[in-house]
């Protein structure tokens, strides 16, 4: 009787639990890392990962807390893993996760001085390196990378650009669950030193702040995905700023090819899908499930896969 009594408690406690979430752990090259334990105490937990306190979600875009769903602080005992630029990094949030209706974005902000421990979140510039948004079909009944999420043992890679210069950064993982309105935001931030860089430094048209990225507006935000116009949209705006390296701004000469990871060799595309026509510039789009323009990129880029949903000449 105990027993049933504590577990129709457990139960009846933990509802937005089990409903919600974020991310939990982190893995690169090899490497694992635990994330932060929003339930327990902060006492002792030491981690790359940004401190948080709830499975809940962010219902509005300016939130103070949207940047890192914190109040911006690092950790008392708060690590840093180093990461090389060119691999890929890991995010696996709790199984199953429950929102499969949405987009999947990935950030950096680098941080000022010799480490990111102390550096406010709120006070930071971010960048997009990574987003996919409706991969097929309607909004409505469509494929979203969200969805793509959970078939991926609840789990998104993100490749750390070549291009990005060393330094100290934020890296943040976010989803955005659609199934509601308002918007649900779910967004995690981890301290990493990238090594091994390049010089393409975002503009100034790919940086944004946190809150003020979005607004509760944005059509990729502000979305009825039952609505009677959802049943035949098949496009969807994914918010924040242009993807980093695709501002159309002037571009410092390539990296050299030693600056490349050679760990993923499947990053490189040597047969992309669709028109071939045309040439794509350097940081142009050229590929990615459902994408249709040129593929050919310029002399003497190549066509590089960022995600299974993004490819840019590089």
């Amino acid at each position: 009787m105990f027993a049933l009594s504590l577990l129709a408690l457990v139960s009846t406690a933990l509802p937005s639990v089990i409903a919600h979430g974020g991310v939990l752990s982190y893995s690169n090259g090899g490497n694992w890392y635990q994330g932060w334990a929003p339930y327990n105490s902060p006492t002792g937990q030491t981690t790359i990962q940004r401190p948080w306190s709830t499975y809940n979600p962010i219902t509005d875009a300016t939130d103070p807390q949207i940047a890192c769903n914190d109040d911006g602080t690092s950790g008392a005992l708060q690590l840093t893993a180093t990461v090389k630029a060119g691999s890929s990094i890991t995010a696996y949030w709790n199984q199953i996760w429950p929102h499969a209706i949405g987009p999947m974005l990935t950030y950096l902000a680098e941080c000022p001085g010799s480490s990111c421990t102390g550096v406010n979140a709120n006070t930071l510039k971010w960048f997009k390196i990574d987003e996919a948004g409706l991969l097929s079909g309607t909004v409505y009944s469509g494929s979203w990378a969200d969805g793509q999420m959970i078939a991926q043992n609840s789990s998104w890679t993100t490749t750390i650009p070549s291009t990005v210069p060393s330094g100290n950064y934020l890296i943040r993982f976010e989803t955005i669950a659609l199934h509601s309105l308002p918007a649900q935001f779910y967004p995690e931030c981890a301290q990493i030193t990238i090594t091994g860089g390049g010089s393409l430094a975002p503009t100034a048209a790919e940086l944004v702040s946190f809150p003020g990225a979005y607004s509760n507006s944005d059509p990729g935000i502000n979305l009825d995905v039952y609505s009677n116009a959802a049943q035949t949209q098949t496009t969807y705006v994914i918010p924040g700023p242009p993807l980093y390296g695709s501002s159309g701004s002037a571009v410092p000469p390539p990296p050299p090819p030693s600056s490349v990871s050679s760990s993923r060799p499947s990053s490189v595309s040597s047969a992309p899908t669709g028109p071939t026509g045309a040439s794509v510039a350097h940081y142009g789009q050229c590929g990615g499930s459902g994408y249709s323009g040129p593929t050919v990129c310029a002399a003497p880029y190549t066509c590089t896969v960022s995600n299974q949903y993004y490819s840019q000449c590089l």
